[in-house]
């Protein structure tokens, strides 16, 4: 996940240095992006929580049906996806009053939006490596995909080895061409494993762990659309759950971009650095969900309920060190983004409060996105949804507007994050406290 996050941070960097019009458009376009793809994608992405939980429960057939029923979800969604980027692109205008930025953002949205497909494919691909604890080859093919992305931001971005400059249209095909590599690589990955399917798991080896998944079955024979129809059941309110974060991000990232040129590029170089600490939590999410999936499929609630405390230790000492980090180092971290000339002393200054107001929610983001990762890994993805509901949209979105309204500063609105993600933390950590999650039953 610090991989990914990189990637974005030197897109955003290059274009920074491309014109700071094409960074100004690149967050809320990306965003809005994200608000298409991120749906499908989480769905697809749940087929990993099945992949795990029949990896634990010593259910080989379970786990390569779940990956090809995210596979099919995987190919619906890209169309689907490409068929609403007509209504996205009459939404970004909304996003600057600059008709140079809203140009350039209607540009990178629809390319990204034209990737959506080899998006999720390869979340399908990446989520079955994951979902059976082999992580490190999911990270090369990520590496291998996102220097590719690199490589070619430099050649597309800025037209060299006598290409033509496309700039932020660069910088996209760029993104859209390392997606499809990746997921090809994954998937022929997979298919050079040949995994084979008996008609029940009754059918497969006669291990220990095989006879206690018939057991726990009752032999119950497992088919691709069943399987679909249960990734999408526990999948739909989890997709639901990025989209509505997204979504409140982005009406964020809209209300942000309405205070001025400056405070407004320097609000989007800065939530590129928040990205590049949030990401390794991201990461830590996953691990935590793919831990408790396995544990859930194992019937072992205590080994879940480890699992998450370990996380947690792992992934809040690492986001502190990284969060004080990005505070002792704002300047150099600024200075990749920040234009030359009168405006560079706004920009740092103003980058330097936004940076100390990041690493305040750091911690708390940091707890509630593991926390999340967990609950959705033991299959109680309707709370997460329903209370990512009620945080953002009841609480955090209306106390926007009331200091939009009262103090439009970019510094006030940041801070309004601030009790925002320690309030849907402790929601989340109460949630978990319970116990409810332990009676789900996926498979």
């Amino acid at each position: 996940m610090l991989n990914n996050a990189l990637l974005q941070f030197v897109d955003r960097m290059f274009l920074a240095k491309e014109s700071m019009a094409s960074l100004e458009a690149a967050l809320p376009a990306s965003m809005l992006a994200w608000l298409i793809i991120g749906f499908f994608q989480s769905i697809v992405a749940y087929s990993g929580t099945f992949v795990a939980q029949y990896h634990g429960a010593g259910n080989s057939r379970g786990a390569i049906l779940s990956y090809r029923a995210g596979s099919v979800i995987a190919v619906f969604s890209g169309i689907i996806a490409a068929a609403l980027i007509p209504a996205g692109l009459a939404i970004v205008p909304l996003i600057s009053d600059s008709p140079e930025v809203v140009s350039r953002a209607k540009i990178y949205f629809a390319i990204l939006s034209l990737g959506a497909i080899a998006v999720c494919g390869h979340m399908a691909a990446s989520s079955y490596f994951t979902a059976r604890s082999q992580t490190r080859l999911v990270f090369w093919v990520n590496v291998g995909g996102n220097l590719l992305n690199v490589a070619l931001d430099a050649l597309l971005i800025f037209g060299l080895c006598g290409l033509p400059r496309l700039g932020i249209a660069g910088a996209g095909i760029a993104t859209l061409l390392a997606s499809f590599a990746q997921w090809a690589v994954l998937a022929l990955l997979i298919a050079k494993e040949r995994p084979a399917i008996s008609e029940t798991a009754a059918d497969e080896a006669p291990t220990a762990q095989n006879a206690a998944a018939t057991a726990n079955s009752g032999n119950e024979k497992i088919t691709l659309a069943s399987l679909a129809g249960r990734i999408l059941k526990f999948g739909v309110p989890s997709g639901a759950y990025s989209i509505l974060n997204v979504l409140s991000f982005t009406i964020f990232v809209f209300v942000t971009g309405k205070v001025g040129d400056v405070a407004f590029a320097v609000s989007n170089a800065c939530f590129s650095v928040n990205w590049l600490l949030i990401a390794p939590m991201e990461g830590f999410a996953i691990g935590a969900s793919t831990l408790v999936a396995q544990a859930q499929g194992r019937k072992d609630a205590k080994g879940a309920r480890i699992a998450l405390r370990r996380t947690l230790v792992l992934a809040l000492s690492t986001v502190t060190l990284l969060s004080l980090g990005a505070v002792v180092f704002h300047h150099p971290i600024l200075a990749l983004f920040a234009p030359s000339g009168p405006e560079a002393a706004e920009f740092h200054s103003l980058g330097f409060k936004l940076i100390v107001l990041m690493a305040a929610w750091q911690i708390f983001d940091a707890a509630d996105v593991v926390i999340s990762g967990a609950l959705k890994g033991a299959g109680d993805t309707k709370f997460v949804m329903l209370w990512m509901v009620v945080a953002a949209f009841v609480f955090w979105l209306p106390l926007v507007w009331a200091v939009k309204l009262c103090h439009n500063t970019m510094g006030a609105l940041w801070g309004t994050m601030v009790a925002y993600v320690v309030l849907i933390s402790i929601g989340s950590a109460i949630r978990w406290h319970r116990g409810k999650w332990s009676s789900i039953r996926l498979v």
